[in-house]
């Protein structure tokens, strides 16, 4: 696993035997913040570094670009390309040797935000998953807003023609115009196709008793895929982005959990998507992420979304 402290304890790409979860962007180096301009591109210049198999999204907004009260935000907020500080990597002694790597995120500004994230990695030596756990701490005397969404991508070999998404979807909406033409076959994937570009869902989970809920994306022979586990009362809705442009251009879709979807966070106001956290508070994501290595594990994982979903039709 390859986390890249400077890039907000993202995770760069997971290996797995010979199986990497992660994809090719044409960004093909770690790109140091310093050299990222994040208004520039009218306001899209976070896709200068955007590389990562995990991008943090967040935490005092996300989404597209644009204005919001007076102030231009650009995409995705400012953890992705915040340097992180006292980084600590440990092992426990007791079997099962437990691994954790821990980093501090300030998000911080005179007179506007005063955040703090702890992030956590852990694993297991010889596991196929691992999990983050984030703690979200308003270190401010006032309430703010915040708005956090994990940007997980994959690409081959996960994703190919015919690959498919699964989720105990109770709603499901097409982010614009274009996603809505082809929102019969929002749960597959074509092949790389040129002038592709990408379209979006929104999608809201059902969970289990405990709020606990699963995504799948798996490939088209069913024998190979990863699930990403969360918690719908931490991070309530989902965003689907599907990427199936050339290989060169960026052949990649992105399971993304969140608090938020992916507009502008004027527009998630009216959708009761900006939530706010009061001074001292706390908000805790942990989402586990775990290779489905052969058609056993696929079918356990689709069977568990199934469970889930209890028969209960998407909207």
């Amino acid at each position: 696993i390859s986390v890249v402290p400077t890039r907000g304890m993202n995770v760069l790409e997971a290996v797995a035997g010979k199986v990497r979860l992660g994809w090719d962007s044409p960004v093909s180096e770690v790109v140091n913040p310093a050299f990222i301009e994040l208004n520039g591109r009218g306001g899209l210049g976070w896709l200068e570094g955007f590389n990562e198999l995990v991008t943090r999204c967040g935490y005092e907004w996300v989404g597209h670009p644009g204005m919001d009260q007076g102030v231009m935000l650009p995409l995705h907020g400012l953890a992705a390309n915040i340097p992180a500080s006292k980084v600590v990597l440990s092992i426990d002694d007791e079997p099962p040797h437990s691994i954790r790597l821990r980093g501090q995120l300030k998000e911080q500004a005179f007179k506007k935000v005063n955040f703090l994230i702890e992030t956590e990695l852990s694993t297991e030596p010889g596991a196929q998953s691992f999990t983050l756990h984030d703690t979200l701490i308003n270190n401010g005397d006032y309430p703010k807003e915040y708005e956090a969404l994990y940007h997980t991508n994959f690409g081959p070999p996960l994703l190919d023609e015919g690959a498919r998404f699964a989720a105990p979807v109770q709603q499901v909406s097409p982010f614009n115009e274009k996603a809505m033409a082809v929102l019969s076959d929002w749960q597959t994937y074509r092949g790389p196709t040129r002038d592709y570009d990408e379209t979006v869902y929104n999608v809201v989970p059902y969970g289990d008793e405990h709020g606990d809920t699963l995504a799948v994306l798996h490939n088209a022979a069913g024998n190979l895929g990863v699930s990403v586990a969360f918690n719908i009362q931490q991070l309530p809705v989902f965003s689907l982005w599907k990427n199936t442009d050339t290989p060169v251009q960026g052949y990649v879709t992105g399971l993304e959990p969140g608090t938020s979807f992916a507009y502008n966070r004027s527009y998630q106001r009216a959708l009761n998507r900006v939530p706010t956290i009061g001074p001292q508070e706390q908000r805790d994501f942990d989402i586990t992420y775990t290779l489905l290595a052969d058609k056993s594990a696929v079918d356990k994982a689709l069977q568990k979304v199934k469970s889930i979903l209890h028969d209960r039709p998407p909207e």
